[in-house]
């Protein structure tokens, strides 16, 4: 059975950092793009970030040079450290899982789905 599980969210104040982990199982994910996804009250699922098998990253506009999304392909786990965070980003991150090993944006493109873990930015 494969599962994604996210860990790491939490309370941080504006201008902190926080780091979300991805653990795979079930399967290895090593071939597979890994991107991260967030949705706050409200509001629809929005694209975060996403890495290709091969290492390539993409970024929403909103979070470049905030962001940076790894992978660390030993321990099927992707990562998604978080900079200098603002309110607006408060919300629930989740991970997703796509067969494809190039980086992809489009939610429905992703087949698998963690439940999420909720980040929340005072300010």
């Amino acid at each position: 059975q494969v599962q994604l599980v996210e860990s790491g969210g939490g309370l941080v104040q504006a201008g902190g950092s926080l780091r979300l982990s991805c653990a795979a199982s079930g399967r290895t994910f090593s071939s597979y793009a890994m991107g991260w996804f967030r949705q706050a009250p409200g509001k629809e699922r929005e694209f975060v970030s996403t890495i290709s098998s091969g290492g390539f990253t993409r970024y929403a506009e909103s979070v470049k040079g905030r962001f940076t999304i790894s992978r660390d392909t030993a321990k099927n786990t992707v990562y998604l450290q978080m900079n200098s965070l603002k309110p607006e980003d408060t919300a629930v991150y989740s991970c997703a899982a796509a067969r494809s090993p190039f980086t992809i944006t489009t939610i429905a493109a992703y087949d698998y789905w963690g439940q999420g873990t909720q980040v929340t930015v005072s300010s």
